[in-house]
Parts: structure tokens; sequence; C-alpha cells
């Protein structure tokens, strides 16, 4: 279970970094030969290793970040057409699959779920 988690997480935002500069860089540009809006995939760079190496506290900021690629997705997938709206779909459940594991990740992962803690002394 929690390989396949460590597995998603991992494959779904590598894959969504390379998305982000593909879709921006070749396959359907707001303006020919490229754009700035390619640089939207450099905060995915920050939570990689943290990913990469299991870090718990990484997937859980690193959720949070990921709506901001959901909800853009979203909003593409809504008001473009053709490749532009087929990459936004893309987007968007490559962001949905991320969160989804990173979220399961952490919860799995957290120390109150393995750990008893001792019930107070009574009087």
């Amino acid at each position: 279970m929690m390989r396949g988690l460590y597995l998603t997480a991992c494959g779904s935002l590598i894959a969504l970094i390379f998305l982000c500069l593909a879709w921006e860089l070749r396959l359907a540009p707001i303006q020919p030969g490229g754009s700035w809006l390619a640089l939207k995939g450099l905060p995915l760079l920050a939570p990689l290793f943290g990913i990469l190496n299991g870090r718990r506290y990484t997937y859980q900021w690193a959720s949070m970040l990921i709506l901001l690629y959901f909800t853009e997705g979203v909003v593409r997938a809504t008001t473009e057409t053709g490749t532009g709206q087929a990459l936004a779909i893309a987007e968007t459940v490559l962001a949905l699959a991320f969160f989804c594991a990173s979220v399961a990740y952490a919860r799995l992962t957290r120390p109150s779920s393995t750990q008893k803690v001792a019930p107070p002394a009574g009087r």
C-alpha cells in the first residue's frame, strides 16, 4: 500500500513537471515558439527530492501546492479547446492523483498512528 502511494506520488509529480514544460514550450504554447508560462513547472521542483526521499512533511505541504495546478487545469479545461483542453485535463488528472496519493501517504505515516499514548494517571 505504502509503496503504491509512493510510486503514484513520484510518478504523477514527475509527469506533471514534464507536462508543464512540453505544454508551454512545444505542444500548445500560448504564443508561437513557446512562452514564459513554461516557468510554471519550476515550483514543482521544490518538493521533488523530498517526495522521492519519502519525507512526510514534504508530502504535507506539496499537497497544498498541487492544488494550484489542479485549479489551473480545471480552468483551462473549461476555457480552451483542442490540444490545450486535452493537456489541461491531463494536468487535472495528474494533480488529483498526486494530491490523493500524498494525503494518503502523509496520513498513513503520521506518528500518532504508529504510537500508543498512555492514558493520564487517574486520581
